[in-house]
């Protein structure tokens, strides 16, 4: 018998226990649980439906489910699909002992279960010694406890004091100096040891009982629905990779379901929800006060002020408002420890049970074919992982529905889940696209594999659902290679699923950071704008030493520069991650290294002036581009013309203004010298005189040629600075693309 044997669709494994627990209807058997939805977010949607005789319909829930009840309880008359009105009464005595059930393991203080005590007579023993009494208030101070203030030198940030009343005596002891309490009162002690049987694992299956009120005493056909708290269900899927590395590869899925309700799951519509819908826990079942401000002497301390001389007095003080009460403790969440003790029924495979329990479906069918072939197996001439043999080998009756961004799994066929068992059901066997490559994450592949790649399997979830995050089993060749695990992978979306690490493959990588760039964006009535990009350019260089038939790609997951960086240009084949991109690098056949520049960069618009050395710069760096628009070359060259023109007028005014300067300096100097010799009459004297005068016309002469210069000058670029003006008032320049100048 081949392994084309099919397998059974549910798998179901009873967990070890150590005793017995009798499954409990949550609503005695009146009406039959008939459909089920878990979450991944610890909630499951019950649905019940039969007819109801009387007026009264008795729901049978979990303690640490009465709240959750409460919250989506929905009871519908199913001739004429109307909501029935619900009452549901609640003796004083059921809210009290919900509120102590409430106290476990983790939740609670010793100032809250004081506080829940209020009238119960206790004996507290301190360390100053015993005092007994009613609890009359339980209050909250703080204590400063330092040397200076007297104290022991102990921080005690807070501190409750506890009020006990006996007869008419009152008596106040600090919370902190209580050593041992004792409570007379043999009801409220059982209650506290129910609720720590949770500890054990039983007390979370303590039931209660919720009477629903229905209007009229003849027979109501109902439809009851609720949410209340369920373990989330856990996928798990197989891949099994194409024989070529890219092509057709095999993902089948299972959903492990876990059944801790307290009763069976008979015949029932099951559906498992992928999503991330919000639940949470509010207690709607302890009454809650309100703290609320005594005015009840408000009229009686109405008083009339004496006018007596300067004398007033003030009126009586009101009493201040009660503390307001603790807060409740959080409802008790053990039962992820309770027991489980419901045998597995004989039709299923289980595992962890007692003496002549089947080891599962895989061993039934072991049992089934001991006279298969080796190969059947995974022996010398063959796989149990051949793809088509695994596709053959389960059944995933399963539809595909969405609501509100959630995906919901369907199961085709009615489903029977012993309480206290976890049960695999098979929800995916579909073929996918998919392919075998590498991917080199930052850091490389762990410890000691810093600069290696992933092996990795990609595919697109070709399927109608919602992948949830889950463990991958990826095998090939016939045998395991490894495993994965990914995030939540929507219809329809591609995913990438890390499972080995190749060491023969090696990636580095090295940076460059610029930003110089500057690109002309338009000229619009004299305004320039432009951009200039911060640049990081990224170097990636890929060896290999893997033995080659072709093409080896390497996908890098290169982070993004963050803020308003883009790729430019981008590389082909790029993909887009939620914080960096997917890059192959391709190392040719005849090759044993590639190397990639990943180009990311950063525009900052701004504008300059005409007058900005820069501008002159941009402006001639794009007309020497060769492959510039004729159209933008007519526009441009005439403006450029201009500007360089005033440029060289500016650099001769700045020349002949310096020369000008120069002669100035060199003439009063000449001056002073002047002055300083003119009571000198002798022969040479007067010479030097000469000397000095002669040199000081000159100085005047050429000085006042400079002058004459300047102003031709200055008249000159006057009208080369209208003429530039009124032509770039003209000018409207907007490129398609921004142009980029040549560099020099």
């Amino acid at each position: 018998m081949k392994l084309a044997t099919r397998l059974a669709m549910v798998l179901a494994l009873a967990s070890g226990c150590t005793g017995a627990r009798h499954p409990n209807s949550t609503t005695g058997g009146v009406l039959q649980l008939s459909k089920v939805v878990l979450y991944r977010n610890g909630v499951g949607y019950f649905e019940r439906a039969g007819s109801v005789p009387g007026d009264s319909l008795v729901l049978r829930v979990r303690k640490d489910q009465v709240n959750d009840l409460l919250k989506s309880l929905t009871v519908v008359e199913r001739k004429g699909g109307r909501a029935v009105s619900i009452s549901m009464p609640l003796d004083p005595r059921s809210w009290a002992n919900a509120a102590i059930a409430t106290l476990g393991p983790g939740a609670g203080s010793l100032a809250e279960v004081l506080d829940k005590l209020r009238g119960t007579d206790v004996t507290l023993s301190t360390t100053d010694g015993s005092i007994s009494g009613r609890i009359l208030l339980v209050e909250a101070i703080h204590v400063d406890s330092s040397p200076q203030a007297g104290g022991d030198g102990e921080a005690h940030e807070q501190d409750w004091k506890v009020t006990l009343i006996e007869n008419e005596k009152l008596a106040v002891v600090r919370l902190s100096k209580v050593t041992n309490l004792e409570i007379h009162n043999s009801d409220i002690s059982v209650q506290f040891q129910r609720s720590l049987d949770a500890t054990a694992g039983e007390g979370m299956f303590q039931q209660v009982d919720v009477t629903i009120r229905l209007a009229g005493k003849h027979a109501h056909d109902l439809l009851v629905s609720y949410v209340v708290g369920a373990p989330m269900w856990k996928p798990t899927y197989r891949v099994v990779l194409p024989e070529s590395g890219k092509g057709q590869a095999l993902l089948q899925g299972w959903a492990v379901v876990d059944n801790t309700t307290g009763e069976d799951w008979k015949n029932v519509n099951l559906a498992l929800t992928s999503g991330a819908p919000i639940a949470f826990r509010y207690d709607l079942h302890t009454p809650r006060d309100v703290v609320r401000t005594d005015l009840s002497s408000v009229g009686s301390t109405r008083r009339a002020q004496v006018s007596v001389g300067e004398t007033t007095y003030a009126p009586e003080p009101t009493m201040a408002p009660p503390p307001p009460p603790m807060a409740k403790a959080e409802a008790y969440r053990g039962y992820d420890k309770a027991k489980k003790s419901a045998p597995a029924p004989a039709s299923v495979g289980s595992y962890g049970g007692g003496a002549g329990r089947s080891r599962g479906v895989a061993k039934d069918v072991m049992d089934e074919s001991e006279d298969a072939p080796a190969d059947a197996w995974g022996g010398e001439n063959g796989s149990a992982v051949d793809a088509e043999e695994l596709a053959n080998s389960m059944q995933a009756n399963t539809k595909a529905s969405a609501a509100s961004g959630l995906s919901r799994y369907d199961l085709g066929e009615k489903l029977t889940v012993p309480d206290g068992t976890s049960t695999m059901v098979a929800i995916i066997n579909q073929q996918v696209e998919g392919e075998e490559t590498f991917l080199f994450k930052p850091g490389g592949a762990g410890s000691g594999y810093d600069a290696n790649p992933y092996r990795v399997i990609r595919f697109k979830n070709s399927t109608p659902f919602a992948l949830e995050s889950g463990p991958i089993s990826i095998y090939s060749g016939g045998s395991f290679v490894g495993e994965g695990i990914s995030e939540p992978v929507g219809a329809g979306v591609p995913v990438t699923i890390p499972f080995s690490v190749e060491s023969s493959i090696i990636v580095s990588s090295q940076q460059q950071f610029r930003g110089d760039e500057i690109r002309l964006v338009k000229i619009v009535r004299g305004v320039i704008e432009i951009e200039q990009f911060s640049r990081r350019t990224t170097t990636w260089e890929v060896k290999t030493q893997l033995p080659k038939a072709g093409d080896t790609t390497v996908l890098v997951r290169h982070s993004k520069a963050g803020g308003s960086y883009a790729l430019a240009p981008r590389p082909a084949h790029t993909e887009d991650l939620p914080d960096a991109y997917l890059i192959p690098i391709v190392v040719a056949p005849n090759a044993t290294e590639a190397k990639l520049d990943v180009v990311e960069q950063t525009p900052s618009r701004s504008t300059l002036s005409i007058w900005d050395s820069r501008t002159l710069v941009l402006l001639e760096g794009v007309l020497a581009v060769t492959s510039l628009d004729p159209t933008i070359r007519a526009k441009l060259e005439p403006i450029v013309k201009l500007r360089q023109e005033i440029g060289r007028i500016d650099t001769e005014i700045d020349g002949k203004t310096r020369t000008r300067g120069e002669l100035d300096q060199r003439a009063n100097e000449t001056r002073q010298n002047l002055g300083a010799i003119q009571k000198d009459t002798s022969a040479g004297g007067v010479k030097l005189r000469t000397q000095l005068t002669e040199r000081l016309a000159q100085f005047a002469k050429d000085g006042d040629k400079l002058g004459r210069d300047l102003v031709e000058l200055q008249t000159k670029r006057t009208d080369r600075k209208v003429a530039l003006e009124d032509a770039l008032q003209a000018l409207d320049l907007t490129p398609k693309e921004p142009l980029s100048p040549k560099a020099k």
